[in-house]
C-alpha cells in the first residue's frame, strides 16, 4: 500500500475500524444480548447510514468523473479494474467480513435485533465507492462523434 495516498490509506484504515467495532459488538451480543444489544443496535445503524451517505457521495463523484472516466458500477462499488489488488483485497475483505458476522450472527440469534447487523455491508460497499471514485483508475470515455 506503499503508493496508496495519505487519504486513501485513511479510508481503509476506518473501514477497517468500523467492521472490528460491528464485529466485537455483534459477538458479543450474541453471547450476551442483555448486555450488548443496545451498542449492537446503535453500531450496525450508524454504519449503514455511513454506509449510505458515503454510497450517495461516491455516485455524485462518480457523476462528476464521468464526464472524462468511463465508471461502470463494478469499478465503483466493488473496485473490479479500478483499485490496485491490494486495496481491492482490503475492500472485499472488509465486506466478506461484514457479511459474514453480520449473516451468522442474525442466524444465531433470530427474530432479535442482531438482524440489523445485516446492514451493516453497505458500509463496505460505500467506502468501496468512496475510495474508488476519489483514487480509482478508470478508461478515459470515448470522445464524442462529431456531426458532420
Amino acid at each position: 500500500m506503499s503508493e496508496i495516498s495519505t487519504e486513501g490509506r485513511r479510508l481503509i484504515v476506518w473501514l477497517w475500524w468500523g467492521t472490528g467495532l460491528f464485529a466485537v459488538t455483534a459477538v458479543g451480543a450474541t453471547i450476551d444480548l442483555g448486555l450488548f444489544q443496545f451498542p449492537a443496535v446503535a453500531v450496525a445503524l450508524f454504519l449503514f447510514a455511513v454506509g449510505m451517505i458515503t454510497m450517495l457521495w461516491a455516485f455524485a463523484l462518480a457523476v462528476e468523473r464521468s464526464r472524462v472516466d468511463a465508471i461502470g458500477i463494478g469499478g465503483l462499488y466493488f473496485g473490479a479494474g479500478s483499485a490496485p489488488p491490494d486495496v481491492r483485497r482490503h475492500f472485499l475483505g472488509a465486506l466478506a467480513a461484514q457479511l459474514g458476522v453480520g449473516i451468522v450472527t442474525a442466524s444465531l440469534r433470530t427474530f432479535t435485533t442482531l438482524a440489523f447487523g445485516t446492514l451493516v455491508p453497505l458500509f463496505a460497499l460505500g467506502m468501496t465507492g468512496l475510495w474508488c471514485a476519489r483514487y480509482g483508475t478508470f478508461e478515459p470515455t470515448d470522445p464524442p462523434d462529431e456531426a458532420t
